[in-house]
């Protein structure tokens, strides 16, 4: 029965038996009115609004756990739903919002997976130009400072050399953001080779002590699955570096029957605040768009763990 329905009846059954008490019960209501019909008039108000508010709490709560998860949901945690039971206009209502909810996660996981792959194309595009056009350029200045320098007089020497060893470190870190832009050894010799590269690098450009643990035999994983395992390790690096003042970090990366499973763990100031950035939110894209979940969680004494649990998808003959 609709809630409507509910309520109609039961302010029936009160109105109609207060008539009925009325007309065939020794009920009378005298002017003035004296205790005992007063006491029985208001008796029977209490009775119908306490029984119209109970009904009408019992019908409405739904509605208030519909609003506390509108006001809360977020496509990027998906699976989150409201239980429906009976029929009426209120399940009627969650089983929409419900349906609603996965259409839009539906949506939202194609658009991400879209975005993704686009700027994963860009990236490599990025990187193929520095590393063909400006790479190439900065090592033919770098050969003709060292001819220069090597037939110039003394004085001028000194300084060609300077502009020499400027445009070395300038070229370094051009092939070192061509690294990140596009990960060549992740193509070349897989996900454990890459995130050991990305280890070290991180390693010797912040100073952190980056510990390594990978299972001995990990299972093949399509190039998609092994791009968002990287991408996560160094996004949660790359916070570990900035954000969390970490002098420790260690990568895990372990397998299950089903699943893969990285974990970044450090040793820094942990999570401070519950808002999550764009980093945060991008990692959290990434593992949805492999079918994966993200956690993010402090440890303990200090420090952050960010797991992404990946199920095993295997290459593709």
């Amino acid at each position: 029965m609709s809630l409507f329905w509910r309520i109609f009846a039961l302010n029936a059954v009160v109105l109609g038996t207060a008539t009925a008490l009325l007309l065939w019960a020794p009920v009378t209501v005298s002017v003035p009115v004296v205790l005992t019909e007063a006491i029985i008039l208001v008796g029977g108000l209490v009775v119908m609004l306490v029984a119209n508010a109970v009904l009408l709490r019992l019908g409405l709560a739904p509605l208030d756990r519909l609003t506390k998860l509108m006001a809360t949901v977020d496509l990027l945690r998906p699976g989150q739903r409201l239980a429906t039971q009976g029929g009426g206009e209120v399940a009627e209502v969650i089983r929409t919002f419900n349906a609603m909810l996965e259409r839009l996660e539906q949506e939202r996981a194609i658009s991400s997976a879209r975005v993704l792959m686009a700027q994963e194309a860009e990236r490599r595009r990025i990187a193929q130009e520095l590393h063909d056009e400006v790479g190439q350029s900065m090592t033919a200045i770098l050969l003709g400072l060292k001819r220069a320098a090597d037939n110039a007089p003394e004085p001028l020497r000194e300084e060609l050399r300077e502009a020499q060893e400027i445009t070395r470190e300038s070229l370094d870190e051009v092939r070192r953001l061509v690294r990140r832009l596009r990960p060549g050894v992740l193509d070349d010799l897989g996900l454990v080779s890459a995130l050991t590269s990305l280890a070290e690098g991180i390693a010797t450009h912040t100073g952190m002590r980056v510990g390594r643990r990978f299972d001995a035999e990990l299972p093949e994983l399509d190039p998609q699955t092994e791009l968002v395992l990287y991408r996560v390790a160094q996004e949660s690096l790359t916070n570990a570096a900035r954000h969390a003042d970490a002098e420790r970090v260690t990568v895990a990366l372990r397998h299950t029957e089903d699943d893969v499973v990285l974990a970044v763990t450090d040793d820094g100031c942990g999570i401070t605040t519950p808002r999550e950035g764009a980093g945060i939110r991008g990692m959290r894209e990434r593992a949805l768009l492999i079918g994966g979940s993200l956690e993010i969680a402090p440890t303990s004494p200090a420090g952050t763990q960010v797991t992404l649990t990946a199920p095993v998808s295997r290459k593709q003959p």
